[in-house]
């Protein structure tokens, strides 16, 4: 019994308090370093999906920083990047492949994975933790293993929650009429940037832009709206 209170009840109590604190310096630092999206063609989009939703309103943030991203907190907020939204002052990016990525979020943020994404963060460490413990005794590569086991452990979830979040969005904006094109051209354009390809595609937190457009047109096809 002291031997599993060591391997998985002491990393599960670490991990639970780390989380606490990744909550709390997160929304400090969102908080500090962001502003509501204010651009009225995006505005006009955001009501088009909020009357599909049946709310009111959407309301979006804009994130300082210059990755081109966009993610959901627990909190239920959405947000895109800074870098983002330069690629769309810049002409690079439409308003509704930007809008795609606000649809992609609030699909995150609707099917709980905002929440569940920190509380993996914590299992993540928890996993890690005891494996560590478990290959201790492997000289110089104990930890590489562990880490590695992990990973695979996190990312297989991260990597379905995309899809579901892309199915969640792309029927959004098919219900909205802005239809899908601009969700798949804005993959083709993220897989032209470099963002999402490259590396083992299995071991990365998000699918390549290439499987994720395969994946909508797969479900264009289910719901009888691409031959």
């Amino acid at each position: 019994m002291s031997k599993l209170l060591y391997l998985v009840l002491i990393p599960v109590l670490y991990s639970l308090v780390r989380y606490q604190f990744s909550i709390f310096r997160m929304k400090s630092n969102i908080d500090a370093n962001s502003a509501e999206l204010n651009d009225r063609a995006i505005d006009r989009l955001n009501r088009k999906m909020a009357t599909a939703l049946g709310v009111s309103r959407i309301d979006a943030y804009v994130f300082e920083i210059e990755a081109v991203n966009g993610f959901a907190v627990p909190d239920g907020r959405v947000f895109i990047t800074r870098g983002l939204m330069n690629r769309y002052r810049l002409g690079e990016v439409s308003a509704e492949e930007l809008v795609s990525v606000i649809a992609h979020e609030i699909g995150h943020v609707a099917l709980g994975h905002a929440k569940m994404r920190m509380i993996d963060v914590a299992g993540k460490d928890a996993v890690r933790i005891a494996l560590g413990l478990m290959f201790l005794k492997i000289p110089l590569v104990g930890n590489l293993i562990a880490d590695f086991l992990a990973r695979i452990f996190a990312t297989g979830i991260s990597r379905l929650d995309e899809y579901e979040a892309d199915k969640f969005a792309s029927g959004l904006l098919i219900k909205s009429g802005i239809g899908t094109a601009p969700q798949k051209s804005l993959f083709e354009k993220l897989g032209q940037m470099g963002a999402g390809d490259g590396g083992v595609a299995w071991m990365m937190d998000h699918p390549t832009p290439k499987d994720r457009i395969l994946a909508i047109e797969k479900n264009e096809r289910n719901w009888g709206i691409l031959a």
